[in-house]
């Protein structure tokens, strides 16, 4: 038997109970034709990137299946007829990846956020922050442009005004 991975969208107006129905009714037809899935991750109701039949979002769900070919054509086939899936993409892997998928191990915006907090406490002086103390020589100043002559030309590379 050969791998798989399958993720369909259904409409978004379909509450979560028939979304778990529908993943029953798949379950059902893969092991029926002597495959078996091995995980089933439902990602929940998600925004679509372009409407697809007059929706906007959809109920995202991705099955890793281990069934031979038939069984396979015989979901896709329950999916065309299906009026709840608006998209499905089934493609034959080599390998399952270990762990979540990348849809279920994705950041929030609140864990990326402590990725750039920093303690500043700890910091020895080599590396703090320069004080006002550091920028009073000569060659940190900033210097005011000359004033203009009588011509009304300024003394900066040849400018007039």
């Amino acid at each position: 038997m050969a791998y798989y991975e399958n993720v369909f969208i259904t409409r978004q107006d379909i509450s979560t109970t028939q979304v778990e129905e529908l993943i029953e009714t798949f379950t059902k037809v893969i092991e029926d034709n002597h495959g078996t899935i091995l995980k089933t991750e439902n990602w929940g109701l998600r925004t679509l990137a372009y409407r697809i039949k007059k929706n906007r979002k959809g109920h995202y769900v991705m099955f890793n299946i281990d069934a031979p070919g038939v069984a396979i054509h015989e979901m896709e086939r329950q999916m065309r007829i299906s009026e709840d899936v608006i998209r499905y993409l089934t493609i034959k892997l080599d390998e399952f990846e270990e762990g979540p998928s990348a849809m279920m191990s994705s950041r929030t915006r609140d864990d990326r956020s402590q990725n750039y907090e920093h303690d500043y406490s700890n910091q020895t002086e080599a590396t703090s922050a320069p004080d006002a103390s550091d920028f009073t020589s000569k060659e940190n100043e900033v210097m005011a442009p000359e004033p203009a002559n009588e011509q009304g030309e300024n003394n900066i590379e040849g400018i007039t005004t």
